[in-house]
């Protein structure tokens, strides 16, 4: 996984474009009627139900754009909400609270729905061994705050990106010329350029998963597109050799039951890829 510090810079990344996309050469709205020395205050109202997230990247929206603007937080990130509910208040120049106004809202509302679908799967695996992850199934360009709002959610983070961890799908490994061939490859390539990267190859059948078998240093099997039978056989065929991981088209009708396979992680795009924004709104106080 990247560093906090490469996050973190992903985040700046993301504010600093989304501001310079929005804003432009000014928000001539705000100037046009509100004071240069004009005070305000607001508050965030939560207008549905679910689980916040974004108070947090929301304070640094408000930092970025005035380092003078005073934040105040009512509640935590990955809190239950309901209508009517306040999750902070921001104070200082009129103007800035209106410049980052849309940023925080639209960054808000799509973090808040990714956690509440994050936390619906994962209460659905209460009691069973395994870990929700996401997956690369994300908005370009805002990759980190989707990938945050699934922690906050009580999932876990796939790979970040193609960089942090190798993944031999279906069609690196026809490309390769088969299974071996990839493996094989990869653990040359991670040794010639000493590189420490965890490697996951998927299994289209139970013949894949014997062959992978055969190869050492494989941290995590994919088990994609599986059915219950299938994966459980799966399951005990890999045993304690490695890690294992479900996906493919698994929804929170069926969840539970791939989960009752006994895999240790199931995989889902649907966290970040289907998701109905929460209805949130910044209102002046």
């Amino acid at each position: 996984m990247i560093s906090q510090e490469q996050f973190e810079k992903e985040l700046e990344g993301i504010i600093a474009n989304a501001i310079r996309e929005d804003v432009g050469d000014g928000d001539h709205s705000s100037l046009a009627c509100i004071p240069a020395n004009a005070q305000g205050r607001a508050k965030l109202l939560v207008k549905d139900e679910g689980i916040i997230a974004g108070i947090d990247f929301a304070n640094m929206v408000f930092k970025y754009v005035d380092k003078d603007m005073v934040f105040e937080k009512i509640m935590e990130d990955g809190a239950k909400v309901k209508y009517g509910d306040i999750a902070f208040y921001v104070e200082g120049s009129s103007r800035s609270i209106l410049m980052a106004e849309r940023l925080v809202l639209n960054a808000m509302q799509r973090m808040s729905a990714i956690a509440t679908k994050t936390r619906s799967f994962v209460d659905l695996l209460e009691g069973t061994k395994t870990k929700i992850l996401d997956t690369r199934k994300t908005t370009p360009g805002i990759r980190a705050l989707e990938k945050w709002a699934v922690q906050i959610g009580g999932g876990e983070n796939h790979r970040f990106a193609l960089y942090d961890m190798i993944m031999l799908k279906d069609n690196h490994i026809d490309f390769a010329g088969g299974i071996t061939k990839a493996i094989d490859k990869t653990k040359a390539y991670l040794q010639k350029t000493e590189r420490d990267l965890k490697i996951i190859v998927e299994a289209r059948d139970l013949d894949e998963i014997k062959e992978i078998l055969k190869s050492d240093g494989v941290y995590r099997i994919l088990i994609d597109n599986f059915n219950y039978e299938d994966t459980r056989e799966a399951v005990q065929l890999i045993g304690d050799t490695c890690l294992t991981e479900s996906s493919g088209g698994i929804t929170e009708e069926t969840i539970r039951h791939y989960a009752e396979c006994g895999v240790d992680y199931i995989s889902s795009g649907a966290l970040t890829h289907s998701v109905y924004n929460m209805d949130l709104s910044l209102k002046a106080v």
